[in-house]
């Protein structure tokens, strides 16, 4: 099998210091502090399937330098490298004339890491070609697309799927996420396109499901955020997650709370719109503060989407036991293998988590989860 490798070095820099993603931000969040992703991801994904192919016949072809080259040579995994140039600096052109050479040099299967944005260029680059299956090893920010899988290991066991043609191909949708408006706390989403893509269940996330707008979702929010505030010691600290009944703690609280970004609740007052490095800056009891999450609807991922300033050092200092779920029955139903994900980048962090959770479904009314 002829296996097709693109790195997007710049993918997901936006996540942890608070910009919601990383489209026509670069500078802005190296200026931040922002630390590449995307390599540490692809080396862990080339890392594992070199360890698993041992009897499955798989020629790696990538993308010179950073976009492949360097984490193939890291991994001691051979590639045949494309004859393309690129600068330090790499872009979206760069992906799309790769995915062009490779479609070209019929391999089977392309694999990339990076986002939304990736899959976006990605998709681009494919129309007119003889539809290639695509599957994304995720490093980006958000991942409201179904083309993703769950993390590295995962993409793995897909590919090795596919090799065997044990895995289903099917039509996965690659949405278009306005940055700029997410940025100003406003969801705007929609479909972009459709790739054709390997799927196993509970290995591809699928896309993003949005909550219904209905009477009977609302009051079911508002219920959950009444029990959370009962059980929640009065002084404690809060890291509010995203979404819209996380935000509904915060309404009855009697504070702002922003939809798509990660907030800090503390003695009545609110600290908007905060990265890794204000968290880190904020809290002063770690013993005292609780993380309040609500999964990503239809992928029931907890962290790793969207959210990535909550990183996995502000997880361990918090610990598991003061982590609370808050989910809606309907959110809950539309969860894929009804068991919730997570995705931190941090190995030791995400072993902790695994295992049942409280998940809060309405007021003094919660249900455990298995966390995988």
């Amino acid at each position: 099998m002829k296996l097709g490798f693109v790195v997007n070095p710049i993918a997901g820099m936006g996540g942890k210091v608070g910009l919601k993603g990383t489209d026509n931000v670069l500078k802005e969040a190296v200026s931040r502090g922002a630390k590449p992703i995307a390599p540490k991801r692809a080396a862990e994904f080339l890392v594992k399937l070199k360890e698993s192919m041992a009897e499955t016949a798989i020629e790696v072809w990538t993308c010179p330098g950073i976009m492949g080259e360097r984490e193939a040579k890291a991994a001691g995994l051979p590639a045949k490298i494309l004859a393309m140039k690129i600068g330090k600096q790499t872009s979206a052109e760069d992906t799309r004339e790769a995915v062009k050479l490779l479609t070209a040099g019929k391999v089977d299967l392309v694999v990339f890491v990076g986002g939304d944005g990736t899959a976006k260029d990605i998709f681009d680059a494919m129309q007119g070609s003889s539809g290639v299956p695509v599957l994304g090893v995720p490093s980006g920010v958000k991942m409201y697309s179904g083309t993703f899988a769950i993390n590295p290991s995962d993409a793995v066991d897909v590919v090795l799927a596919f090799a065997r043609k044990e895995a289903e191909i099917t039509e996965l949708e690659i949405m278009d996420a306005d940055e700029n408006a997410i940025r100003s706390d406003a969801f705007t989403v929609k479909l972009y396109g459709l790739l054709s893509g390997p799927f196993i269940p509970a290995h591809v996330q699928g896309s993003k499901q949005i909550s219904p707008e209905t009477v009977d979702e609302k009051e079911n929010q508002k219920a959950i955020a009444r029990f959370i505030i009962e059980e929640v010691p009065p002084k404690a600290t809060l890291i509010l997650g995203p979404g819209t009944t996380v935000k509904c703690v915060a309404e009855l609280l009697g504070v702002e709370k922003t939809v798509l970004g990660v907030d800090i609740y503390e003695k009545s007052k609110v600290t908007l719109d905060v990265d890794e490095k204000r968290i880190l800056r904020e809290v002063k009891d770690w013993l005292n503060t609780r993380i309040i999450l609500s999964p990503v609807g239809h992928q029931g991922i907890l962290l790793g989407r969207g959210n990535q300033q909550i990183s996995p050092g502000i997880v361990k200092r918090v610990g598991k036991e003061r982590i609370i779920i808050a989910a809606t029955r309907s959110k809950l139903q539309s969860i894929e293998g009804n068991v919730l994900r997570v995705d931190t980048g941090d190995a030791e962090v995400d072993e902790m988590l695994r295992g049942h959770i409280r998940v809060v479904t309405d007021y003094r009314e919660w249900r455990l989860m298995q966390v995988q």
